[in-house]
């Protein structure tokens, strides 16, 4: 048998284990979230594969046979050997222990991730925390992540992943611009205005706006774009115009009214708005520190006021 093969048959092999040990195809059903004739079908393709009868049924039980007892045995070995290997992962481990690898946007990381890991290290002493604050794209297996944070309406296949929060963008400018440069009443009104954007790229100045099922696109321009959420708050403070921002960069200060909000009737639209995940390997036993990360950010983040009234963004 080839090495493909036996990596095909390998759910088979473990079904059989579970068979035996159950000493019934119902029990054994039971335990796997699985039907009794799924059950079967299984134990009849590993035995089809073999060339040879594993179990003798009776009316009343099931019964190795002779070829069945060797290949029962070296089964066991393998669940034994698959075991050992969760086992070295942390993923039977009672209590949340090891290293949490999270790679995370730079701004949602600072302003969203980071003031929550001092409670979670409090609450899981066996538990390190390495974040990764990087806005490209980041592979879990070829950049050693466990755990990827990013915006996304749409997850990619193959990962598994919890909805976190939604993060949605709007405009805003001090009271001093507005009550200097005027108030724009209408998208359009913006290519009047001075306006601090993202600056990575031509469609960074091309701001899209949506109200009532129309949608409005903008190109804006201003003496000043910055790819740092951080710095076109600050510029935006010092008056030099109207700034694209995350909502919870701005939330403090449109709170304290040092901010206030642009155009809030319409909903502003950037690929930087949208749901927030936090995304892993698709897999059945996910280690009891990631878990627990996960669950904790989850609780915490749910708790964030998110743009609420007109200017919300669409979903």
């Amino acid at each position: 048998m080839s090495t493909n093969q036996s990596i095909a048959l390998l759910n088979e092999m473990a079904v059989f284990a579970k068979v035996v040990e159950t000493g019934s195809f119902s029990e054994a059903a039971r335990q796997l979230g699985a039907t009794p004739s799924a059950i079967s079908r299984a134990i009849a393709r590993l035995e089809k594969a073999l060339g040879t009868q594993l179990l003798q049924r009776t009316t009343r039980k099931l019964r190795l046979s002779e070829s069945g007892q060797d290949i029962h045995a070296r089964c066991r070995d393998m669940l034994n050997a698959a075991q050992a290997v969760l086992a070295v992962s942390g993923a039977f481990d009672a209590e949340p222990q090891g290293q949490v690898r999270v790679s995370v946007p730079k701004a949602v990381g600072h302003a969203l991730v980071h003031p929550h890991v001092p409670d979670f290290l409090a609450a899981h002493p066996k538990v390190d925390v390495l974040l990764r604050l990087e806005d490209r794209y980041m592979d879990l297996i070829d950049d050693q992540v466990d755990l990827a944070i990013r915006i996304t309406d749409h997850p990619p296949p193959g990962l598994m992943g919890r909805r976190l929060m939604r993060i949605d963008h709007l405009l805003c400018a001090t009271p001093h611009y507005l009550a200097t440069h005027g108030t724009p009443a209408h998208p359009q009104a913006l290519k009047e205005h001075s306006c601090i954007y993202l600056g990575e790229s031509p469609a960074d100045a091309r701001w899209r706006f949506r109200r009532q099922g129309k949608s409005v696109n903008v190109e804006v321009q201003g003496r000043y774009a910055a790819n740092h959420t951080g710095v076109r708050l600050d510029a935006v403070l010092r008056h030099l115009g109207i700034a694209s921002l995350p909502h919870f960069i701005a939330r403090p200060a449109l709170e304290e009214g040092s901010l206030v909000q642009v155009l809030p009737q319409w909903s502003f639209r950037t690929h930087y708005c949208g749901e927030l995940w936090a995304l892993y390997p698709a897999t059945r036993h996910l280690p009891p520190r990631l878990s627990a990360f996960v669950q904790f950010l989850a609780q915490r983040l749910a708790q964030e006021p998110t743009l609420a009234g007109g200017g919300k963004a669409a979903r």
